[in-house]
């Protein structure tokens, strides 16, 4: 149900990290993080949430970036979704995710949508969160005090829940390179192409040797209650041959491993016929890109 109103709630817009950190750990449970807001204003106008206060931490300078980093990226928390689809380093160094950011919602989403918002909303059809996982991205977070670097596959830990404690802020994603002849590919189907919810989605890092699958990572979004890597499918490609025959069976595999639930956008076994052909689709373009090196 929507509101006609949201809920009053006060309103703090703050210029660094620090402030924010002090303003959450002092109101805990009764505070919420915006920085675009696509995610956390339908959920006030649905009074999903009704903090007592909102702390906006989209005017922090220090969390809007794109930069090399040691052998990989560092990208900032409040970085916009507009500024990572046009960033020539993202393209670069992490393709995978380039493409998924390619296909999220509309010109006004992309434009205030953030990729730290994205993942702390910690739905399981976030978008960024599969390329994310498969690049084996590690977030950093900070408190009162403290700081800790966690990997993307451990922040999600329950349905629709994140790592973070009240009083912490999500501040950076670190994306690792990728090895040489390394192939990636992130596909999703939604009810309508471009801005709608994935029914499905599936992200592949596809490290080849010839023909042959030397490594491979696969996340799936949207067939579980959260984004979740496919363990078994990988472990069965992992020294395989990729022909024809292998690829039917990874789809068959994958779609065992999955927990997808029916609801307005798909029924469940939709989302499983879904994943299955995702499933190969994403293998064969990553085979078609890994063969290019990196």
């Amino acid at each position: 149900m929507v509101h006609l109103s949201i809920k009053h709630f006060e309103y703090f817009q703050v210029g660094s990290i620090k402030e924010a950190i002090s303003l959450l750990d002092k109101y805990g449970e009764e505070a919420e993080v915006v920085a675009g807001g696509t995610d956390l204003v339908p959920q006030l106008k649905a009074r999903e949430v009704e903090p007592k206060y909102v702390v906006d931490i989209s005017g922090i300078k220090d969390l809007d970036y794109v930069e090399d980093y040691r052998e990989g990226l560092r990208i900032g928390a409040v970085t916009t979704y507009d500024t990572l689809d046009k960033s020539p380093l993202i393209l670069r160094k992490a393709p995978v995710l380039a493409e998924a950011v390619h296909g999220v919602g509309n010109a006004q989403i992309r434009n205030l949508g953030t990729i730290g918002g994205n993942l702390a909303n910690a739905s399981p059809a976030a978008d960024t969160a599969p390329p994310l996982m498969v690049s084996e991205a590690s977030l950093k977070i900070m408190g009162p005090g403290k700081e800790r670097l966690i990997p993307v596959e451990d922040f999600f830990p329950s349905a629709n829940a994140s790592v973070l404690q009240k009083n912490e802020l999500l501040t950076e994603i670190q994306i690792p390179d990728m090895p040489a002849n390394t192939g990636e590919a992130f596909i999703k189907l939604g009810r309508r192409a471009g801005p709608d919810l994935s029914i499905a989605s599936v992200a592949v890092a596809l490290t080849l040797d010839g023909d042959i699958c030397k490594d491979v990572r696969i996340a799936l979004g949207s067939v579980g209650p959260t984004v979740l890597r496919a363990r078994k499918t990988e472990d069965y490609l992992r020294g395989e041959r990729l022909e024809r025959k292998v690829l039917e069976e990874c789809s068959e595999i994958v779609a065992k491993e999955i927990k997808p639930i029916s609801d307005v956008r798909a029924s469940a076994e939709h989302r499983t016929e879904v994943t299955k052909s995702l499933m190969g689709n994403a293998v064969q373009i990553a085979m078609s890109r890994g063969g290019r090196g990196r």
